[in-house]
């Protein structure tokens, strides 16, 4: 600290200490080298923090969750003489690397039809999720020949992807697409949990005669659902937003982490938004609004900042991995 001094982003760039050993003549790799250094240190500083806290929790660097005895998430019995009756943690979906995840605490009653409704309902949703991220994707690559209404002139090919498809669908054909939902859900019932296994029809086709088997299938279908579910929310966000179901983020014209300026007039002679740091996916990313008022003192000395606890969070890391193998 004493010999490269504290004052890199008064007199100069911020960062920049004369080391060149990693660096590279050529302007554009040596741009390419200097995000990808900001790009790494923002990653490290979040992975050392991690890092810390499994070791603080686990008492091991590499975080073994079966020494975290205080959990509040670990599950409630196993071979211990309180064991109960019906308990959640060892249910399907009980998944690595999360494991026993309620934060919320629906599960604490240990209340089994509870557990069983709440099974049910995610299953379905999981179900019309994947069905409905399909349904974002396949039409990119392929629509179906014809016509979708004959009498209104509508083709297939005249639906549009994402949420705009709602505007092109006739209003009988939304009454077709209601009345057969019904339909599924009247031949199948609601009562799927009360009766038996939750999620469970009868429907055998992707299902298998060996335990294992359809256990690791059923695991799977929980995790797709899960995801599924995550996915089409944003999917539905970016399409909301953008009106592109890909999101073409350059159609948010009313985003508020847009950057200020470029060809217009109003352009101001310094714009956070276009320093190095301002990398896809994300873009300008500002939500506290620290570049607000456009101080490039301020931008520099945090750039300084986030250089220095990079590389510190990057050399940290190094010093987790390193010792696990040499």
């Amino acid at each position: 600290e004493g010999s490269f001094g504290f004052n890199d982003y008064k007199s100069g760039t911020p960062g920049e200490y004369g080391w060149k050993v990693l660096t590279s003549s050529d302007p554009a790799e040596k741009t390419k080298k200097l995000k990808a250094e900001l790009a790494n240190g923002r990653l490290a500083m979040m992975a050392i923090i991690g890092m810390f806290f499994q070791d603080g929790l686990t008492g091991s660097a590499w975080g073994d969750w079966t020494l975290y005895t205080a959990s509040p998430l670990r599950f409630f019995g196993g071979g211990s003489s309180s064991y109960k009756s019906f308990d959640p943690a060892t249910e399907l979906g009980v998944q690595e690397p999360i494991g026993f995840w309620d934060p919320l605490g629906f599960t604490k009653g240990n209340d089994e039809a509870a557990f069983k409704r709440r099974r049910s309902v995610e299953l379905k949703h999981g179900r019309v999720c994947m069905a409905a991220c399909m349904g974002y994707i396949t039409p990119q690559y392929y629509k179906f020949p014809g016509f979708l209404s004959p009498s209104l002139g509508v083709k297939f090919s005249d639906v549009p992807n994402g949420l705009a498809a709602f505007s092109k669908v006739p209003a009988l054909g939304w009454v077709q697409i209601i009345f057969f939902a019904g339909i599924v859900e009247g031949s199948f019932g609601f009562n799927d949990y009360k009766s038996g296994t939750p999620g469970e029809y009868g429907w055998k086709v992707l299902t298998s005669s060996d335990p294992a088997e359809k256990t690791k299938k059923l695991k799977a279908e929980l995790a797709n659902g899960r995801l599924a579910m995550m996915a089409i929310i944003g999917m539905f966000f970016q399409d909301g937003l953008t009106g592109s179901a890909w999101g073409d983020w350059t159609l948010y014209t009313a985003s508020p982490l847009r950057f200020f300026g470029g060809g217009s007039s109003s352009y101001k002679s310094f714009d956070p938004a276009t320093e190095l740091g301002v990398q896809e996916p994300i873009g300008f990313w500002d939500p506290l609004g620290f570049t607000k008022g456009n101080d490039e003192a301020a931008f520099k000395r945090r750039r300084s900042v986030e250089l220095k606890h990079g590389r510190v969070c990057m050399a940290a890391c190094m010093g987790y991995i390193t010792p696990q193998y040499y």
